[in-house]
C-alpha cells in the first residue's frame, strides 16, 4: 500500500535498464533446511541497495495465476453499477471497490481502480477500541453475485503469499546476522497483511496522468504480481534516476517496507517507486499483497554487525511523512491519507 513520497520526482523520461536482480525461493535453502549463503547475500545486497528484487518458483500451482487474473479480469469488465455494489465508501474498513482516478497517491489522483482487501474479520465496536487503528479491522467486499469464484482465488493466493512473507522475512533475519526468527515475535497472531486486485487505465484523450506516483510503502515486505505491460519503476537510494522493473513471467516483485526500514535504521531501504501512465486506451493489471506485521506490533531496532550498522544512514522522514514504529499507527495513516473520501465519510474526527 503506498505512503506519499516527494511529488518532485523526476520526469517519466529519466530511466534506466539498470537490472533487477532475480532470485529462486525454491534455492533458498540448503537440504538441511538451513539457508544457503549465497542467496542470503544476493537477497541483502539487493534490498540493501536497490530495495527491489524480483522472485520466482515460490510454489504457485499450476494454473494458479492464470485462474486469479483472469477472474479479477472478469470483475473489472463488469459494467460500473455492478462494480459499485462493492463501493469502498461503504466500509469503514477501506475495504471494497475503488473507483478509477479515487485512490491518492503523492497528492495526486491515480488512474486504477482496485479492489481492497485484508484479513477477514469481525469490526471491533469504536468503545473497545484500544487505538484507531482497530478500524482497519473488518469484513471484505466481494463479488459474490457476479464473479463468486473471485473469492475463494483471492484467499487461496492471500494463504500462498503469507507462507512465502513469511519465509522471506526469516531470510532477511538471517542476512542481517541474526536468529531467523527473530521477526516472528510480530507476527503471531493475527499479521494485518492486505492486498489489492489493481487494474490501471490509460486515458483515452493521452493525457499525462500518474499510473501511481511516486511513493514507498507503508508495511513490511511487498510481494507484486504484474503483467507484462511494463512501466513499474524504481528509484534507488541516493540516486535521481528512475530504473525500470520489468516484467518477468510469474514472477514476484519484492520491496522493502518502510516498517522494516525504520527496524534496520535505513540499511534496508524502502525505496521510492511509481508507476507510469497507460498508452491511451490501455490497462494494466497487477496484484498487491503486503506482508505486514500485527496491528499492535512495534518494531524495535534490530541489532547490525558493525559492517551493517556503519552503511545504515537512518530512517528517511519529512513532515509530510512522518514513520511510526508501531505498524497500525503507520498503516491508519496511510488509509486516511489515499483514500479521502472514506476517511471523511466514516472517521472525520481523526483527519487532524
Amino acid at each position: 500500500m503506498p505512503e506519499q513520497a516527494n511529488p518532485s520526482a523526476p520526469h517519466p523520461a529519466a530511466q534506466s535498464a539498470e537490472p533487477i536482480p532475480v532470485l529462486r525461493l525454491d534455492t533458498a535453502r540448503r537440504a538441511d533446511g538451513t539457508f544457503d549463503q549465497t542467496f542470503l547475500a544476493r537477497l541483502r545486497t539487493a534490498l540493501h541497495e536497490i530495495g527491489f528484487l524480483q522472485l520466482t518458483d515460490y510454489g504457485a500451482a499450476p494454473g494458479q495465476i492464470e485462474e486469479l487474473t483472469a477472474a479479477a479480469g472478469r470483475f473489472f469488465a463488469l459494467p460500473l453499477e455492478q462494480r459499485l455494489r462493492l463501493d469502498n465508501r461503504l466500509s469503514p474498513h477501506f475495504r471494497g471497490y475503488t473507483r478509477l482516478g479515487h485512490e491518492i497517491t503523492a497528492g495526486q489522483a491515480d488512474a486504477r481502480e482496485q479492489i481492497d482487501f485484508a484479513p477477514e474479520q469481525a469490526p471491533v465496536p469504536r468503545e473497545r477500541w484500544d487505538a484507531p487503528y482497530r478500524l482497519l479491522e473488518g469484513p471484505n467486499q466481494w463479488p459474490d453475485d457476479t464473479v463468486p469464484e473471485l473469492r475463494a482465488l483471492v484467499e487461496h493466493w492471500a494463504e500462498l503469499l503469507s507462507t512465502i512473507g513469511l519465509e522471506l522475512t526469516r531470510a532477511i533475519a538471517a542476512a542481517l546476522a541474526l536468529p531467523e526468527d527473530h521477526f516472528d515475535q510480530y507476527f503471531t497472531g493475527r499479521p494485518h497483511w492486505f492486498g489489492k486486485l489493481i487494474r490501471y487505465v490509460g486515458a483515452a484523450d493521452g493525457s499525462d496522468r500518474q499510473g501511481v506516483g511516486p511513493h514507498a510503502d507503508w508495511g513490511f515486505l511487498t510481494l507484486l504480481l504484474q503483467d507484462g505491460t511494463g512501466g513499474l519503476q524504481a528509484r534507488p537510494a541516493g540516486t535521481d534516476r528512475w530504473i525500470d522493473v520489468p516484467p518477468v513471467d510469474g514472477a514476484l516483485v519484492v520491496n522493502i517496507g518502510e516498517m522494516l526500514e525504520v527496524a534496520t535504521h535505513g540499511y534496508l531501504v524502502a525505496t521510492p517507486h511509481r508507476v507510469l501512465p497507460c498508452a491511451p486506451g490501455g490497462t494494466r493489471d497487477s496484484i498487491g499483497f503486503f506482508w505486514s506485521p500485527r496491528l499492535d506490533a512495534s518494531l524495535d531496532a534490530v541489532p547490525l554487525p558493525p559492517e551493517y550498522a556503519e552503511q545504515a544512514p537512518g530512517v528517511r522522514e519529512s513532515a509530510h511523512n512522518v514513520l511510526h514504529s508501531r505498524f497500525g499507527d503507520n498503516a491508519l495513516k496511510g488509509w486516511l491519507r489515499s483514500h479521502p473520501e472514506v476517511a471523511a465519510a466514516h472517521h472525520a474526527d481523526l483527519l487532524s
